[in-house]
């Protein structure tokens, strides 16, 4: 399988976590999202013109959420909890992450370069906080549920992100906040994705 991915591309770091917590060999195809002309080059590989993409034989994957289901089915379930109940939490989490917190998103972009920390919150960004703090505070221990999973991988890259822009918590909250920052599979992809572009 190969999986497209791009610069700064968020949701490319979730999808690759998925994969590698679900033990899926991919191939990477990074494609430089801040250069001219990157959208010809995305809309090779991915018919929406998005990142990421999963290019199976015979059929293409888009969007992380069903990428990760994706290799959630070819894991035997791997990227979710067992327990039915938790299992349902966990993608409800996913979703959340996936459609939600669109003001914290347009107010601290996502980026490898030092900015300044955000002293005022407006009260839409504030409300978004305060839901990350109360996501992150149901954590059962160092991941949301038993073991690492697709929440994880989805929340990782949101704790980085905050405690870029000074945000970090306190409590149960940021003690899980902290491991998602120093959990080494997120580390190792971090770094790998500083080589995309």
């Amino acid at each position: 399988m190969q999986l497209v991915v791009g610069t700064l591309s968020t949701w490319s770091l979730r999808a690759f976590m998925c994969g590698q917590i679900a033990g899926i060999k991919l191939d990477l195809i990074p494609i430089n999202l801040e250069k001219q002309g990157y959208k010809a080059e995305v809309l090779k590989y991915s018919p929406s013109g998005l990142v990421p993409a999963l290019l199976v034989d015979g059929f293409i994957v888009h969007d992380s959420l069903a990428i990760a289901e994706y290799f959630n089915e070819c894991s035997d379930g791997a990227l979710y909890p067992k327990n039915q109940s938790e299992r349902a939490q966990a993608r409800s989490l996913c979703m959340e992450m996936h459609s939600g917190f669109m003001n914290l998103r347009s107010q601290c972009p996502f980026t490898f370069n030092q900015v300044a920390l955000l002293e005022h919150l407006t009260d839409a960004v504030k409300k978004e906080v305060e839901r990350v703090e109360a996501i992150f505070a149901q954590a059962k221990g160092p991941f949301m549920f038993d073991q690492a999973g697709a929440v994880d991988a989805f929340y990782a890259v949101l704790a980085f992100r905050l405690k870029a822009y000074g945000i970090s918590f306190s409590g149960q909250a940021g003690e899980y906040q902290q491991h998602l920052l120093k959990w080494s599979l997120f580390e190792k992809v971090m770094t790998l994705s500083r080589s995309w572009s």
